[in-house]
């Protein structure tokens, strides 16, 4: 039977719920794999808490040079996070012929061009189901099954903690602030929820998954990235009046005239799939020229769904030789030939606060028209705190970006008419 020899680098959330699964699950891997993984090293500052897991004090590794130099360790696992010393450490493991598994998303994300050289140097594997989506494995089924497809869009929920928020701010009517605070006491947010909230931790997975999808290097810095600081109750409450329910979705779409990618709060039919996706829960939906639609769905995050991830790609790289990398040219930037949609088109939600005397709504539409929007729906709210002023909310026709912005900069530009409170996108 195969020996396996595996480090783990971090034993927080993450690496403590892989040593749990690999230590639970080896005899069934032996049967079912026929290899024999061994947890040999560990790197956690904290001795204590490795030796709380069970792992004797010989196996606990000083620096990074001990598992470098481990003869018994032929995979590493990074689940540290952030850029800086998980960087370095990786690299210097690839270096000395380890392959990687990892969970890191940023620095994937940010350096997987340079991991990728030196996993090809030194003939390693470097694998990332557990970089997107916890343990959802869209990674997998990008990279192997659904290979005969040309992708043309994926669209998803890819943050569980935004997730979190705006279905409790949906089903309780609870304010931002409040909701936050009380995912920071669960464990679904950080002390410093920017992140996640602001919309990066989404980003860096859409540039990972996209790059997949559409065969070309998508840069983090390419895609349209706005978070949920600024979403109200009030507009949940109003989006549910006209069918749609609120989700920061992640968007990914491969045309005829370019790539469009973008991270931002969108209203989406109550009847789509993705609508249905609740709490710390992620789904990915992806559309292929073959297959049609596709939808993965589980847990985004957690110790045990994202150690399973990780399992999965100690597992895969255990029984496969012939590693697999980019199927594109990879590096830091975008190439020259990839063309990117930031003029892109959506639907829109708009709400304005208006003043509430005759001819105000003409001057607003007479705007719209200006800036070639057409309206699909309109209501007129009735707020009894406010007297002088009406929310008026408007459902556009598909148009583009820049028509939003225009028409927004004019509207707030004049005198006592109305001011936009609100701009959503809606997906169609």
């Amino acid at each position: 039977m195969k020996k396996v020899g595996v480090a783990i680098l971090g034993l927080g959330v993450v690496g403590g719920g892989t040593y749990k699964i690999l230590k639970e699950h080896r005899e069934l891997y032996q049967k079912s794999h026929k290899i024999d993984i061994v947890v040999e090293a560990v790197l956690e500052r904290n001795r204590d808490k490795a030796v709380a897991l069970g792992i004797e004090a010989e196996k606990i590794a000083a620096n990074i040079q001990e598992i470098c130099s481990n003869p018994d360790v032929d995979i590493v696992v990074e689940v540290m996070g952030g850029v800086e010393p998980a960087k370095t450490f990786v690299l210097d493991c690839l270096r000395a012929g380890k392959s990687v598994v990892t969970s890191n998303k940023e620095l994937f994300c940010k350096y997987n061009h340079e991991l990728e050289v030196a996993a090809k140097k030194n003939h390693c594997g470097l694998f990332y189901e557990a970089s997107c989506v916890g343990g959802v494995p869209v990674i997998r089924a990008l990279l192997d099954n659904l290979q005969g497809n040309k992708i043309l869009s994926m669209m998803g929920i890819i943050n569980g903690t935004t997730n979190y928020i705006l279905t409790k701010m949906a089903s309780e009517g609870a304010a931002y602030e409040d909701v936050l605070k009380e995912a920071q006491k669960l464990g679904y947010a950080e002390a410093n929820p920017s992140s996640d909230v602001e919309g990066y931790d989404a980003t860096y997975k859409l540039s990972i998954l996209s790059s997949l999808a559409f065969h070309t290097k998508i840069p983090y810095t390419k895609i349209y990235r706005e978070g949920i600081t600024g979403i109200s109750v009030k507009d949940i409450e109003y989006g549910k009046k006209f069918g749609y329910v609120l989700k920061l979705l992640a968007i990914g779409k491969n045309g005829d005239n370019g790539i469009e990618v973008r991270v931002h709060p969108s209203f989406i039919k109550n009847s789509h799939p993705l609508a249905s996706v609740n709490d710390s829960y992620n789904a990915v939906y992806i559309t292929g020229d073959c297959v049609e639609d596709v939808m993965l769905y589980g847990r985004g995050a957690g110790a045990l769904p994202t150690g399973s991830a990780i399992v999965g790609d100690i597992i895969y790289c255990a029984t496969h030789t012939n590693y697999q990398y980019s199927t594109f040219k990879n590096t830091e930037d975008a190439a020259p030939t990839t063309k990117f949609i930031e003029n892109f088109e959506s639907a829109y939600y708009i709400r304005l606060n208006a003043t509430d005397r005759p001819g105000v709504l003409a001057k607003i539409t007479s705007i719209f028209a200006k800036c070639r929007i057409s309206v699909a729906q309109m209501s007129q709210e009735r707020e009894p705190e406010n007297e002088d002023t009406v929310p008026l909310i408007f459902i556009t026709h598909i148009t583009h970006e820049n028509n939003v912005n225009k028409a927004v900069k004019l509207i707030n530009e004049g005198e006592d008419v109305a001011k936009v409170a609100a701009v959503i996108r809606v997906v169609s």
